[in-house]
């Protein structure tokens, strides 16, 4: 797929998941959302945010290992409903501000609301464009974060470069993502998989040396989630159904990735 391909199709298919949270009020609908919310590290949080959190696809809080302090400047790539830009917003206080960044025009809309609704219009913004090509000036964000977002690109090295840009020397920042050391040739060719966060993941390795090839420092994995058999299954959804292969054939192929798949919390800076 061409890089314009990738992004078209991983907008329509959250825009269609977004659809689904808001307009589905069925059980399995509501246990996925949920299923996702504990997976990525959410507690307290989803109570205080209950819209934004009903339509997050996260796997980490990056919120929860970053230092964000009052006054800072915070970009989230790929800001989705705006879970996290919330939590920033509640942190940086009055005299900070929160950016978010998002492709998909339906996701920047609910953001929206979400900000209004939580008395955050005066600190947190939403602003439409690709984490390739980040709407931001340079050397302007004290915090970057990214919520299982950057594996999602098809530029990953331009991501890590933008991040570069755009943080202030001596600026950090944490990222959430999934990282896949191996996978089955045929978890990758799922019609949707790519935008599961699955596919389009590289490895641990590869990540970290994308992120120091752009003069990054003190980048450091502090903390993995090695996901189980049934923790994959949530993150593919309903997609294993419709594969045209015996259900028992699935679960031996998914025990094959088990260990294999994981959440990993990343942090670095910027040198001063």
């Amino acid at each position: 797929m061409t890089e314009e391909t990738v992004h078209d199709t991983v907008s329509a298919a959250y825009a269609s998941a977004l659809e689904r949270t808001k307009g589905d009020s069925s059980k399995d609908t509501a246990s996925l959302v949920e299923g996702l919310a504990l997976l990525a590290g959410y507690a307290d949080e989803r109570q205080r945010h209950t819209e934004a959190a009903a339509s997050s696809f996260g796997c980490g809080n990056p919120l929860a290992f970053a230092e964000v302090a009052e006054g800072d400047t915070v970009l989230d790539l790929g800001s989705g409903a705006g879970l996290d830009l919330l939590l920033a917003a509640e942190k940086v206080g009055p005299t900070g501000r929160g950016i978010g960044i998002d492709m998909t025009s339906a996701m920047i809309d609910e953001a929206r609301a979400n900000i209004e609704h939580a008395g955050f219009s005066d600190r947190a913004e939403v602003l439409k464009g690709l984490i390739e090509e980040l709407p931001v000036e340079n050397g302007t964000v004290d915090w970057g974060i990214s919520n299982c977002v950057i594996n999602l690109s098809p530029n990953k090295e331009r991501v890590f470069s933008e991040l570069f840009r755009v943080l202030a020397r001596g600026g950090r920042f944490a990222i959430s993502d999934i990282i896949v050391e191996r996978l089955p040739g045929w978890a990758r060719l799922l019609p949707d998989a790519y935008a599961a966060c699955v596919s389009g993941a590289i490895s641990e390795e590869r990540y970290l040396a994308g992120l120091r090839a752009t003069g990054l420092e003190e980048v450091e994995v502090t903390n993995r989630l090695v996901y189980t058999v049934e923790q994959i299954e949530t993150l593919l959804g309903d997609q294993l159904e419709r594969l045209p292969v015996p259900r028992m054939l699935v679960r031996s192929g998914l025990r094959s990735v088990a260990g294999q798949v994981w959440s990993a919390r990343i942090r670095g800076r910027r040198p001063r």
